[in-house]
């Protein structure tokens, strides 16, 4: 049976190219990094190496990279550090009730440590508005945290302007770039953010390895005691062979993301517009500033599990929302943020396209999704035969 991979927001295959540079660092080049001898400094090196092609993936400076075991990591770094580091300056931060989990439950965390969030609301497109953010603030804002691109819904942010905000005010920007870093164009040296997340294994590379931006002069506490790795930003010995593949991971994205996201966009507006024939059909996200590779659609009168088991057993993987919370009952609440009832909320189906998507695998989703929306609907109650 064909099988066909949509699933490309909740992670992507190792580049081959990614795997041969990191094959080295398991055995051969097995050094610690912290160690003087030769083993230890070409382990080192290597490490600079990927720092220096991780930064330039989004107009960085070298010094300003700091890998983590993740984006989840990065966040939590980002949003802590800053909140720690800032205490005695205010205990205000801003948000979005749309951002990923990774940066909802340590904002609640700190609510528990007597911080103050505010959660600003979206549009029906997931848009966070820049007046919403300007009216939010207050004198004891510390931390403004928005995401570059919706997760589940591929929205793309207006964060240059809310950055323009935060830096009149004096305010640190963090965003949560996980879903655009390697697929869309970054230049940090023109956008104004602080703080940036990425993660290796969502643009080719392997799991277990991130970084966060920290732009120079930002105040923050390190949340990882220990060594004095990473320029003492984050203890623990490295994970070598995971950092030089993120650094090749970052290099092939930068020369093909122009390409890649033009090859992308048509697939996913064919598929968007396709899709919208099946009557009862409601596309989430903003129809054009929207991540190049994100379906995300409202199917309704279905579960959307109902419809991910009918095209899993047809070869094509897809999903409801984010990876992180596939498990959940309950709606995805980037969905209800705007404002979806629970039962739309439900009816959602995320397909996320990517290197090996072809104009042939768009065609075959469009030739087998009608006849499941079919099947299932007049299994449902809900639905009205006509």
């Amino acid at each position: 049976m064909k099988r066909i991979y949509m699933d490309y927001a909740a992670t992507t295959p190792t580049h081959p190219d990614v795997v041969k540079a990191m094959k080295p660092y398991f055995a051969d080049m097995f050094g610690n990094p912290s160690s003087i001898h030769s083993f230890g400094r070409e382990s080192k090196e290597a490490i600079e190496q990927a720092r220096d092609k991780v930064a330039n993936l989004v107009g960085a400076r070298n010094e300003e990279i700091v890998f983590t075991s993740g984006g989840t990591e990065a966040d939590n770094f980002a949003i802590k550090g800053v909140a720690d580091a800032n205490k005695k300056k205010g205990s205000h931060i801003i948000t979005s009730a749309i951002e990923h989990h990774a940066v909802i439950e340590p904002c609640k965390f700190l609510e528990t440590q007597g911080f103050k969030v505010t959660y600003l609301p979206v549009d029906e497109y997931g848009m966070v508005n820049p007046c919403d953010v300007r009216k939010a603030i207050t004198d004891k804002t510390i931390l403004i945290s928005i995401m570059h691109a919706n997760n589940e819904i591929g929205t793309i942010e207006p964060i240059e302007e809310i950055g323009k905000i935060a830096s009149e005010k004096g305010i640190y920007f963090h965003t949560d770039a996980v879903q655009t870093a390697g697929h869309i164009p970054i230049n940090l040296k023109e956008l104004p953010v602080d703080l940036l997340s990425m993660s290796a294994h969502k643009l080719y590379g392997p799991k277990g390895v991130g970084a966060l931006y920290i732009r120079k002069g930002v105040r923050m506490i390190s949340f990882m005691h220990g060594g004095d790795q990473e320029h003492r930003r984050r203890a623990s010995t490295e994970n070598v062979p995971g950092i030089v593949g993120f650094g090749k991971a970052a290099e092939i994205a930068k020369s093909e993301v122009e390409e890649e996201r033009k090859r992308l966009t048509v697939l996913r507006d064919k598929l968007i517009k396709n899709i919208l024939q099946i009557e009862n059909t409601r596309l989430n996200g903003h129809p054009s500033l929207r991540l190049p590779n994100n379906v995300n659609v409202s199917v309704e009168f279905i579960e959307g599990e109902s419809m991910l088991l009918n095209l899993d057993l047809m070869g094509i993987a897809g999903s409801t929302g984010s990876a992180c919370t596939s498990s959940a009952l309950e709606p995805s609440h980037v969905l209800l943020a705007l404002g979806l009832s629970p039962e739309v909320a439900h009816a959602s189906l995320r397909l996320t396209l990517g290197s090996e998507t072809t104009a042939g695998d768009v065609d075959y989703v469009l030739e087998v999704l009608p006849g499941i929306v079919k099947k299932l609907r007049l299994m449902s109650p809900l639905y009205k035969k006509k």
